[in-house]
């Protein structure tokens, strides 16, 4: 029992240590078919920690053919031409085995179009074409090893030199055809290089070597300063002319001068034209005692400038100068063959008046003030150097003025004109042979000017403002102005005369104290008992006005005189109490009682004491307590508040006292 323990522990032991140094399963394997070269795959892991050998089984042709390749700790294996047929799909099994045992990988397929590998292009030239500008076109040839089957496409790059930035050029090419890069910089350098794959495959090849071209400049575009310097005449009527110029400005789009041609030729013969060349900037010419005509250009890869042209005087010739042109005279101080900066200066042989004058416009027109602008006069037509402008201007039937500026100054601010006048303009150019005007035209300035329209929007907004502030105040102060511009008039409804209270209308009449002898003595009441056909005729012979009411109030002044002559003549009468009402009908109120008489003896010391206006105003003194009547509810009492007395006051009817009866009438006096 024990052995066998120890042969299961010793077994477990030593199979787990077997275990652990077998080799890794081989994985992620991945082939490349390089065409007419190899098969190569390779896998992982890439180090083992015991010697292992990788065998590498390949099935193909269908099934019907088999081989195998084998590495010896690498982890890549290597089919080789000729034994490559293409195109087909190859099955591989990778084998990893040691000491300690072995171990398969799983069965992979590879179809050789889809992992096909090529090598790169050929770049053959990079250069410029002739003429054209910001372009370089590539030659190439296609890549080695590609199967004739199978078509391909390429792509490009570029840099320039001493740059590490690749630009990629999205289109592809294919069939060799060249390539032209634009978009160039003139004058730089470019590096290139390409790549190609087949279409049907996922393996672009390796870059291919870079190619340098330079891209073409500009044609020369300048002129060649040009002069002469003429020796003395020989005794056969010969001479030697040096010829000297330098090159303008140096344009670094321009390619380096390559040399320089001379033309020359005698002025009357053009067909006798005779040429050289140089690459030094002078050149030598001998000539005859005629006039001649010279012309040097200087040439590039890119073209050839244009000509620089010189007349070279007959020996008995002087200087024939065209009167009314411009001359550029320069002065070069020469050294040897060095030529140093010329001084030049513009000079007429004979000035004249310009042919034609400035064309001249108005701008800036205002009431008062105007800007005239003129263009400058073209210098094949000035004839002489413009030494002033001036400008004249005339208004409709009036005075002529003129203003002159600088040749420098192109426009002049004209001030002080009339507002809504019509102007005519024109403009002269002086030379100092004279002057030349320019076409007239017309203006017309403005009705307002620009302060004049400030300052009337000025005084408007603070009318508008002020109206405003107007408007304001009469909104807070209405009710103060509508009480004294149309005060109130007093209500007949609330008079002293007869006070209406609570909504039935009920009414008291108030009749007043008198006083008798220093006592005061109150009045009977009687209930009135009018005759009224309704409560609308009373309502409406209830507005009363002022007027009418201070008649009455005359009225009853007379009769007290006549109360006074009464008692005076020894007459003991009675009258009736002033507070008489009457019906919209025109009848007195009625029925006072006996009581309500007041004798006229007791009031005989009040009258003769008081004089007459004092006694009018007690017949209409407020009633108290102990002389108000109180009337029974009359029919015309019932009615509701008739509308038209809530309104009394802006509606109010102005009566005549004729249209109705004294409401005081007079009765005999009773014993």
């Amino acid at each position: 029992m024990m052995k066998q323990m120890l042969f299961w522990t010793l077994f477990l032991l030593l199979g787990n240590f077997c275990l652990a140094d077998l080799p890794e399963k081989p994985e992620n394997i991945s082939c490349i078919f390089y065409y007419k070269k190899n098969f190569t795959c390779t896998w992982s892991p890439e180090k083992e920690v015991s010697p292992t050998v990788y065998t590498v089984k390949r099935t193909y042709l269908f099934g019907t053919a088999r081989d195998f390749c084998t590495s010896e700790n690498r982890t890549s294996c290597s089919f080789f031409f000729p034994n490559l047929p293409y195109p087909h799909n190859y099955s591989i099994e990778v084998e990893a085995k040691n000491v300690f045992g072995e171990h398969k990988s799983n069965v992979t397929y590879w179809y050789l179009e889809n992992i096909v590998k090529i090598e790169p292009p050929t770049i053959l030239t990079v250069e410029p074409i002739p003429g054209v500008k910001h372009m370089l076109q590539v030659a190439w040839r296609k890549p080695e090893g590609v199967p004739t089957s199978d078509s391909y496409i390429c792509h490009l790059r570029y840099r320039r030199v001493n740059s590490t930035n690749w630009k990629p050029v999205i289109q592809r090419m294919e069939n060799e055809r060249p390539y032209n890069l634009t978009g160039l910089q003139v004058l730089r350098q470019y590096a290139v290089s390409m790549q190609c794959r087949v279409k049907t495959s996922e393996f672009w090849s390796s870059w291919s070597e870079e190619t340098i071209g330079t891209t073409g400049g500009l044609a020369p575009n300048s002129i060649l300063d040009l002069w002469r310097v003429l020796g003395p005449a020989q005794p056969d009527g010969g001479r030697t002319v040096q010829l000297l110029w330098k090159e303008a400005r140096v344009d670094p789009s321009v390619r380096k001068t390559l040399g320089y041609n001379i033309w020359y030729f005698p002025e009357n013969e053009t067909a006798a034209k005779e040429t050289s060349t140089t690459a030094n900037q002078e050149f030598k010419l001998h000539l005859g005692s005629g006039a001649y005509l010279v012309s040097v250009v200087y040439y590039t890869c890119d073209g050839v400038s244009p000509e620089a042209t010189l007349r070279i005087p007959a020996v008995h010739e002087k200087h024939n100068f065209v009167p009314f042109r411009c001359y550029n005279i320069s002065v070069y101080p020469v050294v040897g063959v060095d030529v140093g900066v010329p001084h030049s200066i513009q000079a007429y042989f004979k000035e004249g008046i310009p042919l034609e004058g400035p064309l001249a416009k108005a701008q800036n027109i205002s009431a008062q003030t105007a800007t005239i602008k003129w263009e400058e006069i073209p210098k094949i037509q000035r004839r002489g150097f413009i030494s002033n402008y001036t400008v004249f201007y005339v208004s409709d039937h009036g005075k002529e003025f003129a203003r002159t500026v600088n040749s420098s100054i192109l426009q002049c601010e004209l001030q002080f004109l009339q507002s809504n006048t019509q102007y005519t303009v024109k403009v002269m150019a002086n030379t100092l042979a004279g002057g030349k005007n320019g076409t007239s035209f017309n203006f017309k300035t403005l009705s307002i000017g620009i302060i004049e329209i400030a300052l009337l929007a000025s005084i408007i907004g603070g009318g508008l403002f002020f109206l405003g502030i107007l408007v304001m105040v009469y909104r807070l102060t209405k009710p103060k102005l509508k009480r004294l511009v149309c005060p109130e008039i007093p209500n007949p409804a609330k008079s002293n005369v007869v006070l209406w209270r609570g909504d039935n209308f009920k009414s008291k009449l108030h009749l007043g104290e008198v006083q008798l002898h220093g006592k005061m003595k109150a009045v009977d009441e009687r209930i009135l008992k009018p005759y009224l056909s309704s409560s609308g005729d009373l309502i409406d012979k209830l507005v009363v006005d002022f007027e009418n009411f201070l008649d009455k109030a005359e009225v009853h002044r007379v009769e007290m005189m006549k109360m006074q002559e009464n008692i005076l003549s020894g007459e003991k009468k009675y009258v009736n109490s002033p507070y008489n009402f009457y019906s919209p009908s025109g009848k007195v109120f009625q029925g006072l009682p006996s009581s309500a008489l007041i004798p006229l003896e007791e009031t005989q010391e009040q009258c003769s004491e008081r004089p007459d206006e004092e006694t009018k105003d007690s017949f209409f003194l407020p009633p108290n307590a102990s002389g108000i009547l109180e009337p029974e509810l009359q029919p015309w009492e019932e009615a509701g508040l008739n509308p038209y007395l809530k309104n009394s006051v802006t509606t109010r009817e102005f009566l005549n006292s004729e249209k109705f009866s004294d409401p005081i009438k007079k009765t005999e006096m009773q014993p």
